[in-house]
């Protein structure tokens, strides 16, 4: 959860927002939502302690139908994450090789066939060194925050006027600040997703009815903590305009706290940072398609797993998947992508807790949702309302995106034909 997100879209929101309370008020409400979402979730994932995320919950509740177009939606998120991390990855990169900072492309399609050839032989970082270097970030960042408030800035003193062009200086109600209002949310929630990260390994979590919970909504909470402290401290420290034009807020207010080697620092623990992730989401992503395989609704093969453990077939075709979205889109492009889709997932499973409320109301709970069922009403209303606004601030990705869900009905169809021919 603490990755891309908070590290290179600070900025872009502060742009499209234009009023540091405005822009606090949307890290808050960013926040709540991905909370609340947390605590819903977490009744689904102690109740159906099973790999393969919202998939899971939606065969369960809608049938394999919904089920699959659901798996094959997450499967094409998460895709697109891996996508714009690459990017990422090869703009950070860039700063310490300014010669290959105008082919980002090719860095990052690079990077992905590294990551790739790793996960193909079996190398993986283990998950105690993915859990410390999250946890390195996590401190780097709250220190840095810290040291916004504790230090006088270099930069100028935070400008509280407008920004021009922000949705603070538009009309209200006006097409055009609904677009600038929709991609801040977009990337609100591309920086928030993740919190329900620890469902995609529910079968390998010890006493997972007890932990699922505690995971998704303890850690959703601190990030949401550390995401508006990090938010107000870069405000401290850099002036509006200065954070609005920033691709990599945290070096620039390294650099402004500590104009010898912070921002180099920031930058590397960054980079590792961003790295660790990218392998954390190329593990989960083939996995998605593996579970949609071994209930029969993909193809065989991808549920095939060599001697080192990696479902090669899978492992394939997503990162033939990624190299598309790369060579195709921008990194806006696929982040918009990423976030309409990621919606529509949330949706399934918020659904799913009031439709498996209603026709399994024996099945064990070992956590109810808090609040229900006004708690998931909101998040439901919430999603509802931020999938328009991140459709309209962007029609061309949200049409992309729909065209890549609607592939998803002939896919179940032969799928369904070739099951029937097979039993006969």
């Amino acid at each position: 959860m603490i990755g891309v997100g908070i590290l290179r879209l600070p900025g872009p929101i502060a742009a499209a927002l234009g009023d540091v309370p405005l822009i606090i008020t949307f890290w808050i409400a960013g926040g709540l939502y991905a909370t609340l979402g947390a605590v819903s979730v977490s009744e689904l994932a102690a109740m159906l302690p099973t790999a393969g995320g919202f998939y899971v919950y939606a065969r369960r509740a809608f049938g394999p139908r919904v089920g699959f177009v659901v798996g094959w939606n997450d499967w094409i998120a998460n895709t697109a994450a891996v996508a714009y991390i690459s990017l990422t990855a090869a703009e950070y990169l860039g700063v310490f090789f300014p010669r290959l900072a105008g082919h980002s492309q090719i860095l990052s399609l690079s990077v992905l066939a590294l990551v790739t050839a790793l996960h193909w032989l079996g190398v993986r970082i283990g998950s105690g060194i993915q859990g410390a270097i999250s946890g390195v970030v996590g401190i780097m960042l709250l220190a840095l925050a810290v040291s916004c408030f504790l230090v006088t800035p270099h930069a100028a003193p935070s400008v509280t006027a407008a920004l021009s062009g922000s949705a603070a200086q538009l009309p209200l109600f006006s097409l055009a600040s609904m677009i600038a209002v929709g991609a801040a949310l977009r990337s609100i929630i591309v920086t928030y997703d993740g919190w329900y990260g620890a469902i995609y390994l529910a079968e390998e979590t010890t006493d997972p009815s007890r932990n699922l919970p505690r995971a998704l909504i303890l850690c959703t909470t601190l990030a949401t903590a550390l995401y508006l402290l990090v938010n107000i401290g870069f405000l401290h420290a850099l002036s509006l305009p200065v954070l609005a034009s920033s691709t990599l807020p945290a070096a620039d207010a390294a650099r402004a706290l500590l104009p010898w080697g912070g921002a180099e620092i920031v930058t590397v623990i960054s980079l590792i940072t961003i790295l660790s992730v990218l392998n954390a989401t190329v593990l989960v992503t083939p996995r998605i398609l593996y579970a949609i395989g071994r209930d029969g609704l993909f193809t065989e093969r991808a549920t095939r797993v060599s001697r080192s453990g990696t479902p090669r077939v899978a492992l394939a075709v997503t990162s033939g998947a990624v190299a598309f979205l790369i060579v195709t889109g921008t990194f806006d492009q696929i982040a918009a992508i990423a976030a309409t889709l990621w919606l529509l997932n949330y949706l399934s499973a918020y659904l799913a807790v009031f439709k498996l409320r209603r026709t399994e109301p024996e099945l064990p709970r070992p956590y109810r949702a808090w609040g229900y069922p006004w708690t998931t009403a909101i998040v439901i209303l919430g999603s509802l309302m931020l999938l328009v606004a991140v459709i309209m601030s962007d029609l061309r990705s949200a049409g992309f995106a729909a065209l890549l869900i609607a592939i998803s009905a002939p896919a179940y169809g032969w799928i369904a034909r070739r099951r029937a021919q097979n039993a006969t």
